[in-house]
């Protein structure tokens, strides 16, 4: 039997990929990675990590667009309800590669979807036919996102960053379109100039396509779009400045980059040129 996990850089795939590898050593394990050109770039780091340590290459399939590319051929904005994104540049690369290099009778995908999230399995497996899909974190009711971070330590890796900074996923460089507003604030706290970029990018969207926003707002019984720009300008909440502190304290031991060095590296150009993604 062929296990291919989807591997998406997220501490849930490296999970599922641990429990698989342990379970089928003597099978083929493929890691599946879809890649959408504006991850984090720890991601890559804990990729290449993971891999070096599972003992399992990469397979990395890209549609070759970045999201924002996505939307603006399409005239649709991705957001909560609706993000093409996920369909376009994630599950059509992969089940290319899994018609050309697979046989459905034989082979076995695998999600990393954590115990609290057992309501997305269902259109995951539909969506998926006709390839079978098993979720390995599901026959651990009580575990948690703690608990898988706790193992990525233990087994000796170092998990990625944006959990550190207070995301709950690792997904799109903090820039995933699905997140809601808390996600987005946290998103212009953490990372400003990737914020910003957004921003930009979306106001050019809307100057060409009507009032339409990633995220919505409730306003006098309605609901009415919210732009970035807007969230961009409203007052940076006390617990900014904890996810700041992280982000400088993590550039001083080597773990990352701390924000005054960020601004300097940017000052070359403007960090919401159109097109032009932010570290």
């Amino acid at each position: 039997m062929h296990h291919v996990i989807q591997w998406s850089g997220g501490i849930g795939s490296w999970a599922a990929t641990e429990l698989i590898r342990r379970a089928h050593s003597d099978d083929p394990i493929t890691l599946l990675f879809a890649d959408v050109r504006i991850e984090d770039r720890d991601l890559y780091r804990f990729n290449a990590d993971a891999s070096a340590r599972l003992g399992i290459p990469i397979t990395r399939v890209c549609d070759g667009r970045t999201p924002f590319e996505l939307f603006t051929q399409r005239r649709y904005l991705g957001n909560a309800r609706i993000a093409p994104c996920s369909q376009l540049l994630k599950q059509r690369p992969c089940r290319r590669w899994l018609t050309e290099h697979t046989d459905p009778a034989k082979t076995i995908l695998y999600v990393g979807l954590e115990p609290g999230e057992q309501r997305r399995a269902p259109g995951i497996t539909a969506g998926w036919r006709p390839w079978r899909v098993e979720y390995p974190l599901m026959q651990y009711p009580g575990l948690t996102k703690d608990d898988l971070l706790t193992w990525c330590r233990d087994a000796g890796l170092q998990p990625p960053r944006l959990y550190r900074l207070g995301f709950s996923h690792n997904n799109c460089g903090g820039l995933c379109v699905r997140g809601g507003q808390a996600h987005w604030r946290r998103t212009r706290d953490v990372f400003p100039d990737r914020f910003a970029w957004y921003a930009e990018l979306e106001q050019q969207f809307r100057d060409a396509h009507g009032d339409v926003a990633i995220l919505k707002r409730r306003r006098h019984g309605q609901t009415q779009p919210l732009p970035l720009r807007e969230l961009q300008t409203s007052p940076v909440p006390a617990a900014a400045l904890t996810a700041l502190d992280v982000e400088r304290v993590l550039g001083v031991l080597g773990l990352g980059e701390r924000p005054e060095d960020r601004r300097r590296r940017l000052r070359v150009g403007s960090p919401a040129t159109p097109g032009r993604r932010p570290a």
